[in-house]
């Protein structure tokens, strides 16, 4: 494909996209993938993430007409929109509690399906304890490899805050994922 002559310009397509139906589909089909992902990465659930991401377009579909910015502000828009819905999920549910459950579980469920399962649930379990701001500056960062920068639109705050913030995070994730570790070290002996 030479992106050239079949890949729209960025601004020029956010532009199409107003009006024709073919270019605001092609907008969809370059950044659902990531998204849904990010998602997934957010919630541990592949059919909820599904769902979190129909309603992120659908939200998408209904603001389009006031948002004015290039393709990449248009991802890190969409980031934003699926960072809100995400964490309004997580509020109005009980789904934290029933994914700590859950994962507590597969740590002591040997015959998991994933490849290291202890260390899997260990990481989600600790992952799943942060602040949902937390959870969106690690998800953004290490699952859907953004920038500082980037992340700092997403979330409307400045780089060295998102640093900062990141630096926090990781701290207490390492320290929540060592405190797991001994306590599985512990029941096996």
């Amino acid at each position: 494909m030479d992106s050239a002559n079949e890949r729209p310009e960025n601004s020029d397509l956010i532009i199409q996209a107003r009006t024709s139906y073919n270019a605001f589909a092609l907008l969809y089909r370059r950044n659902y993938d990531a998204i849904f992902k990010y998602c997934v990465h957010r919630l541990f659930d592949r059919h909820l993430a599904e769902d979190m991401t129909s309603q992120v377009f659908l939200k998408v579909v209904e603001k389009f007409h006031s948002f004015e910015g290039s393709e990449k502000q248009f991802q890190n828009w969409l980031y934003k929109i699926a960072t809100n819905a995400v964490n309004e999920h997580l509020r109005k549910s009980a789904r934290r509690k029933t994914a700590l459950k859950i994962f507590r579980e597969q740590l002591k469920n040997r015959n998991s399906t994933f490849e290291n399962p202890t260390k899997l649930a260990i990481l989600k379990q600790a992952i799943l304890t942060l602040k949902p701001r937390y959870q969106t500056i690690i998800a953004l960062r290490f699952f859907e490899n953004l920038k500082l920068t980037e992340i700092a639109e997403v979330l409307a705050s400045s780089p060295g805050t998102v640093r900062s913030q990141l630096a926090r995070a990781l701290a207490k994730l390492r320290k929540k994922i060592n405190a797991s570790k001994q306590e599985v070290l512990k029941n096996e002996r």
